[in-house]
């Protein structure tokens, strides 16, 4: 991820500061992949509908128009493993996040977690201050807010040691799941649905 490379480089108030577009455009992928989830975890019978699909496929795949406008075998069994998983785009995400930390030895593992934690907390403070959030122009802002700080803590949870759930965590995750419980329930569920299904150490 040629994204987190920049935003790791340096410490991470430092990059947060010097690359605010890299970090939006960050917060704005960790905002759609939970977004995605919370669609994929409202809608459980997707699987069921996807296991029609493909067997309607089968069925028709004698008519060369049908062909046309189908995707391949191929295809069809990676969307089937891909749906499978709870949060499909959180499992994607956080494994290209590991894959990116083990793969870039020479960059300092507390760069990347530093990054997270700091976005984590960022998040939580905005929501804890009615004052910002009284400033935010748009209602669904909060939503964004809390998708980010949900995800950051996942993907530290996924590439930091002992989680973030550790009592020694940079995340105040005590109070970042109380703030969550503070919100109105139907606004939330699934994002601490997210954090019990997608976290390493829950």
């Amino acid at each position: 991820m040629a994204l987190l490379n920049a935003l790791c480089a340096v410490p991470s108030m430092e990059s947060l500061e010097s690359h605010q577009a890299l970090s939006k455009q960050f917060a704005m992928i960790l905002d759609f992949v939970l977004a995605f989830d919370d669609l994929k975890m409202t809608n459980p019978s997707i699987q069921n509908d996807f296991s029609f699909y493909r067997r309607m496929r089968t069925r028709e795949k004698s008519f060369a128009n049908m062909e046309e406008h189908t995707v391949t075998n191929e295809v069809a069994n990676r969307m089937s493993m891909f749906y499978a998983y709870p949060t499909p785009m959180l499992k994607m995400l956080s494994s290209t996040v590991s894959t990116f930390v083990q793969k870039n030895d020479a960059l300092p593992l507390e760069h990347t977690t530093d990054i997270l934690s700091t976005m984590a907390n960022l998040c939580r403070c905005m929501i804890e201050d009615s004052n910002i959030v009284a400033r935010f122009q748009q209602k669904d802002t909060v939503m964004f807010v809390l998708r980010v700080m949900v995800g950051a803590i996942i993907l530290y949870d996924h590439v930091h040691p002992v989680g973030a759930f550790h009592r020694k965590s940079c995340i105040d995750i005590k109070g970042s799941i109380k703030l969550l419980k503070e919100q109105p329930a139907v606004s939330v569920e699934t994002l601490l649905n997210a954090l019990r299904v997608a976290s390493c150490w829950w």
